[in-house]
Order: C-alpha cells, then structure tokens, then sequence
C-alpha cells in the first residue's frame, strides 16, 4: 500500500492517476499494490486497486475535519514520492485518524534472516 507524497487533483481519473503511480513512483498500477491519493485541501482521498480483473477507483470525502497531510512524512528519492504505509494504517486514515504521520502505528517487519545472521555471528 502506497500513497502519493504530494497533493492531487482530484478530478484525475483512472488514467491519470495510472500514469502518476508509473511516472513519479515507478511503479506498475497493475501489480495488485493500493495507491492512496489525497486532495490538496485534505477533504478528499481517492484509492487505485487493480483486482485482478480491472482497475478500481475508490473515493471518500469528509464531511468535517479533514485527512492526514500524507506529504508531510513523504522522502522524495529520485521521482519516487510514495509514502508506504500498512492496511491498518489506511483503514485509520480513511477513518479520519490524526495520528496518522504523527507516530508509527505498526510494528517493524519481523525479519527471520537477519536473526539467524546474527546468531550465527
């Protein structure tokens, strides 16, 4: 699950939110991933899922209060600007949660290999 690190308009379609996910993250749209997009003003968020079948396009817009800003924790490496985030994590932000980008709502990955390394060592 991957969300955009910069605001978007959200008048984009699946075209052209297809193109930012393989232009600016360098990812392929069509790989199963989420991407999360978010409005500039914060009351908008839309989510692009290929399910196997077709692409979806899901959107939600707040009635008060507004999104996280996505963009604050966003590191730009090359054209790459996705903020990586867990199902949970977006179930929250969907939701409206502010502490979205203010900690780490999940734990690190659980890491076998490098367990084993380090026993070995």
């Amino acid at each position: 699950m991957y969300a955009f690190g910069k605001p978007v308009d959200m008048r984009k379609g699946l075209d052209a939110l297809s193109a930012i996910v393989t232009t600016y993250q360098g990812r392929d749209p069509l790989s199963g991933d989420m991407y999360l997009f978010v409005a500039r003003n914060r009351k908008r968020a839309k989510v692009l899922l290929w399910d196997g079948t077709g692409l979806c396009l899901y959107a939600k817009r707040l009635e008060r209060g507004c999104f996280a800003p996505l963009w604050a924790r966003a590191r730009t490496v090359g054209r790459d600007t996705a903020v990586a985030m867990t199902m949970s994590e977006l179930s929250l932000f969907l939701e409206g949660s502010k502490l979205i980008g203010k900690q780490s709502l999940s734990p690190p990955p659980f890491l076998l290999g490098k367990r084993r390394q380090k026993a070995r060592a």
